[in-house]
């Protein structure tokens, strides 16, 4: 009779089927939370212009980040809604917040209280704007742009609704951290770093790639747990097959 080489516990079990249970259990609690957290924390929105080309392209599918208003620093791209723009969830990349000067352009580029900006995600990174402009933003307000600035409608076209086009800081959704679809544009969205040396900074990433490592990592340790049951037992039968004695009869047949 053939033995498993296994240590068994009171009931029976082996230490692999103990450790295969563990891995089950441990995967489903990260499976789990990580996107229970993720529906929780994000919220997927739609951008259905091309005012964000190239960065979002028209139709894609975004993740953005439940933030209050005012943890909205500059360059982060937003979702927002406000009655003046239209009362529908639009999609914007912050320029300047409340005590800001933002006006274009010097040397083609956007300056912030004076400081030149670079921004290579621009459709046109040469060129900021194809009109200038020059607005001080009030406080408790964002002026918003589109990235792509000769065809998009934002705080430059809403000048003349007052507060120089730019919108309260609570009409603020979201802060849009990954690009979901479609699926060539997947990925996390990168940081607007040339606002970086500017007081405040830049926004830290939101912790949507934490809560994916997680998700992905309870997802394999589920599969491979529930994989050791009958990849052991396979294993057993062939440790059987191979260890089985051989029958007198069919002993002398072989060497008749």
């Amino acid at each position: 009779m053939v033995r498993s080489t296994e240590h068994t516990d009171g009931h029976g079990r082996t230490t692999g089927s103990r450790l295969s249970g563990l891995a089950v259990a441990v995967g489903c609690l990260l499976f789990l939370g990580g996107f229970v957290w993720a529906a929780l924390v994000y919220r997927p929105y739609t951008v259905p212009t091309d005012s964000m080309s190239p960065t979002i392209a028209p139709g894609a599918r975004v993740l953005a980040e439940n933030v209050d208003g005012t943890q909205v620093r500059r360059g982060d791209v937003v979702v927002f809604r406000d009655t003046v723009w239209g009362d529908v969830p639009m999609v914007k990349r912050v320029a300047g917040v409340g005590g800001d000067t933002v006006a274009c352009c010097t040397k083609g580029k956007l300056t912030v209280n004076g400081t030149p900006v670079d921004e290579p995600y621009l459709q046109n990174p040469k060129l900021a704007s194809p009109t200038g402009f020059s607005a001080k933003v009030p406080d408790g307000r964002l002026f918003l742009l589109g990235d792509h600035r000769g065809d998009s409608l934002d705080s430059r076209s809403h000048a003349t609704d007052g507060d120089d086009g730019a919108v309260p800081r609570d009409a603020v959704l979201g802060r849009v951290d990954a690009l979901a679809w479609p699926l060539s544009g997947v990925g996390m969205l990168d940081r607007a770093d040339g606002f970086a040396a500017l007081p405040g900074g830049t926004s830290a990433p939101g912790p949507l790639r934490p809560l994916l490592a997680a998700t992905v990592t309870g997802a394999a340790l589920i599969l491979g747990g529930a994989a050791y049951g009958p990849l052991a037992a396979r294993r057993e039968r062939a440790a059987q097959r191979r260890t089985r004695p051989v029958p007198a009869a069919d002993e002398e047949r072989a060497h008749g």
